[in-house]
């Protein structure tokens, strides 16, 4: 793993949210507003944007934490930018802090935890649990 970023570093990602966003229980709609579950998608790979310039050859990130205070919703169309922070490693574990806002409304804010392993050890782990 490349030790390549400090603590306060920032990475800014967009996504427009669109009819496939919205929350689907049942085959329906719920609101025309983006999902939680989008929602977590996009703030992963947000902060994946660190793990992706971190990695070595024979390694991959894997999500270990996802914290997320949905605070205002994202309507149908909205474009959201999600600000990432790093904040620091911890036993290979990158850690992030971010906020997602649609111009200035804050629409959630919280932390991720991705951890720096070897992709052998993974497979290993997942063949493990497919027995």
């Amino acid at each position: 793993m490349k030790d390549v970023f400090k603590n306060g570093d920032r990475k800014s990602h967009f996504f427009k949210v669109k009819p496939k966003d919205v929350a689907h229980f049942e085959q329906q709609a719920v609101h025309d507003v983006c999902a939680t579950f989008t929602l977590a998608r996009e703030l992963e790979w947000a902060t994946r944007l660190f793990v992706l310039e971190m990695l070595e050859d024979g390694e991959e990130g894997i999500g270990t934490h996802l914290n997320i205070q949905h605070l205002s919703p994202a309507i149908l169309g909205e474009t959201v930018e999600i600000e990432a922070v790093y904040v620091g490693i911890k036993e290979r574990e990158i850690i992030c802090e971010y906020v997602a806002k649609v111009e200035k409304r804050l629409i959630a804010k919280g932390t991720t935890g991705q951890k720096i392993l070897q992709k052998e050890k993974l497979t290993k782990i997942f063949e493990q649990l497919s027995k």
